[in-house]
């Protein structure tokens, strides 16, 4: 069995997605680290749980950013 042919890879693409990945992932980790860095300072958290917090959030950005980027890979053609 011949396995099917595939095409070329479309760099243009290729360094599209990893620039928005870039643009996108700064945005939204820094946004969400932030966001748990002003949580625990309105709330006066401690230091640690201030840290535990902000990395929390963090993990949050994170997690969108690997969504985010999972769509944006299947809605944006690698191979021509």
């Amino acid at each position: 069995m011949a396995l099917p042919e595939r095409g070329s890879i479309n760099w243009l693409h290729v360094s599209t997605l990893i620039a928005v990945g870039i643009l996108v992932g700064t945005e939204m980790v820094g946004a969400s680290w932030a966001a748990g860095w002003a949580l625990g300072g309105l709330l006066q958290f401690s230091p640690l749980v201030s840290r535990i917090v902000e990395g929390l959030f963090a993990l949050c950005g994170v997690v969108l950013l690997y969504y985010f980027m999972r769509t944006a890979i299947s809605n944006e053609s690698i191979r021509n």
